[in-house]
């Protein structure tokens, strides 16, 4: 259902269209992300990935210091993935069981296309590393927005591989670490909105406090 434009406000009747892209504005209102092991195919082939990894490096980023880095796994190198993750989930679940690990293997084959988001801050320089993994999270964004704007469906998700010390040394050099794992594909269901926070709540105007 379209929504109705009344002054700078927008309403909606109906069942909202998640992902409409008719405008750039309909787009920021009703993204939504998919669950990855819901994602089929089609998703974006070397063309699009590449120019949703582009939209993706044009994030605010004080300094100019790129600190992130976007990591290709192609489809072929799926099972190589999964034995990384088999091979890390014991070290960081002593108590893993058979379908813990069947859980790390389905995770390595979901959506079609997968690419790993890497934190990189530049250490000892005058930008702040909070400033820099502030950039790295509107990259992660973009990215998002960049896939959902192309017609796919993505999700960016981390869960204990993003903090396991062996899946991080695969991806990562000194000083970096796993933003995330960005899933793209197709929505295999139709999507579903999720709750989300009032605009009263988490808006507030300021009340300075006399000095």
């Amino acid at each position: 259902m379209k929504p109705v434009v009344t002054g700078f406000r927008r309403a909606y009747r109906g069942p909202m269209t998640l992902n409409d892209r008719s405008t750039a504005l309909s787009l920021l209102e009703t993204r939504r992300s998919g669950r990855p092991r819901e994602m089929v195919e089609p998703g974006p082939d070397e063309i699009e990935l590449e120019r949703i990894l582009t939209i993706a490096a044009r994030t605010p980023d004080h300094g100019k210091l790129f600190p992130w880095r976007f990591v290709t796994i192609a489809k072929d190198q799926r099972p190589a993935f999964a034995d990384l993750l088999k091979a890390a989930l014991p070290e960081s679940d002593p108590t893993a069981n058979p379908a813990h690990v069947q859980k790390a293997l389905d995770f390595a084959h979901q959506a079609p296309a997968l690419v790993v988001l890497i934190a990189a801050p530049v250490a000892d320089h005058k930008i702040p590393q909070w400033e820099q993994l502030l950039s790295v999270g509107a990259a992660g964004m973009n990215l998002l927005m960049a896939a959902h704007a192309c017609g796919f469906v993505g999700s960016w998700i981390t869960g204990w591989a993003a903090y396991s010390e062996r899946v991080r040394s695969a991806f990562c050099g000194p000083g970096e670490r796993i933003a995330g794992f960005m899933f793209l594909g197709s929505p295999g269901i139709e999507l579903q909105e999720r709750p989300r926070a009032p605009i009263a709540a988490v808006v507030r105007p300021w009340a300075p406090t006399s000095a």
